[in-house]
């Protein structure tokens, strides 16, 4: 049954965005770090940390911040393919500090990675910072993420209150499983005396035979 959930909107090349965004010093050193990068891989490894300084850290748009999107510039132009990029991917990712993890995980769908960068995934959604598992639920993860995995990751959104609305995939993942979970996980709310979240509604009411007869009457209470 399908779900009505307006999915965000998938990341695209930032570098145009960035180009109004960032002042001509800014703009001139991730032109020329880019074209470092390009001829030799592993410049990234000592530009890569030195951009938040460089070209500021504001919001640019509803996917990224400046800083994100300048390291994804410079991701994108590493000259490696396959296991060797995602190699330095990892590499980048594993001695980044939060800020530099978000960059690659919001990265990993502008990139020719296939399965390779997944436990770059699933390490972050163990983790205990919102930051990272909102970066990871990206557009990566939706399209290859098992669909247990990215139901659990949905219900770990859920529990860090990360509004669904910035999940990526909902639109066509979302199923009846998923449903029951986010029914068991309400009613277990109700039980507490806590709030619903609003968010999970749609993908309960879209499968009424999870709805169970607490949550049935909360929902038919706030209708």
């Amino acid at each position: 049954m399908a779900v009505t959930i307006v999915p965000p909107s998938a990341p695209t090349d930032p570098e145009l965005a960035l180009i109004a965004e960032l002042d001509d010093h800014a703009r001139i050193w991730l032109e020329d770090s880019a074209a470092k990068v390009a001829a030799e891989a592993a410049a990234i490894r000592r530009l890569f940390p030195a951009v938040r300084r460089r070209c500021g850290n504001g919001r640019l748009t509803d996917y990224w911040t400046v800083d994100e999107a300048a390291r994804a510039v410079l991701l994108t132009a590493l000259p490696l393919r396959g296991q060797a990029l995602a190699d330095e991917v990892t590499h980048l990712h594993q001695h980044g500090d939060p800020a530099e993890q978000r960059a690659v995980l919001r990265t990993l769908s502008l990139l020719d990675l296939a399965d390779l960068v997944l436990p770059l995934v699933r390490e972050s959604l163990r983790s205990n910072d919102s930051t990272l598992i909102e970066a990871a639920v990206g557009p990566y993860a939706a399209a290859r993420l098992p669909d247990a995995e990215y139901r659990q990751a949905v219900l770990k959104c859920v529990f860090y209150e990360i509004p669904l609305h910035r999940v990526h995939g909902l639109d066509t993942r979302a199923d009846r499983e998923l449903a029951r979970m986010l029914a068991t996980l309400a009613h277990e709310r109700i039980v507490a005396g806590r709030d619903v979240p609003h968010d999970i509604r749609p993908m309960v009411r879209a499968f009424p035979d999870v709805i169970g007869a607490e949550l049935k009457h909360r929902l038919e209470k706030e209708a």
